[in-house]
């Protein structure tokens, strides 16, 4: 198991064990239909990219239970939310 998934902590960063599973299976819905991840993965398998997306703040859950991106980078215009669910063109 995932050290990261044993602590309160990630828990309590996303709202709760409902909320942090379901942002893990959209989060790994995505990466499975070929979205970017959003940290340098190398070496890591998907589960462990998208725990350390939560735990770097990278994703959430919106207040609709969306899955969104809280990184600026050139791709996205600062300040917008991005629908993580579906794969990046």
């Amino acid at each position: 198991m995932i050290e990261e998934l044993k602590e309160e902590e990630i828990v309590n960063k996303v709202g709760g064990r409902f909320k942090l599973s379901t942002l893990i299976q959209k989060r790994m819905i995505a990466l499975n239909q070929g979205a970017r991840p959003l940290i340098d993965g190398r070496g890591l398998d998907k589960m462990s990219m998208v725990i350390q997306e939560i735990m770097q703040d990278k994703i959430y859950l919106d207040m609709t239970d969306k899955l969104q991106i809280n990184e600026t980078s050139e791709e996205y215009v600062e300040g917008e939310t991005v629908d993580l669910t579906q794969p990046s063109d």
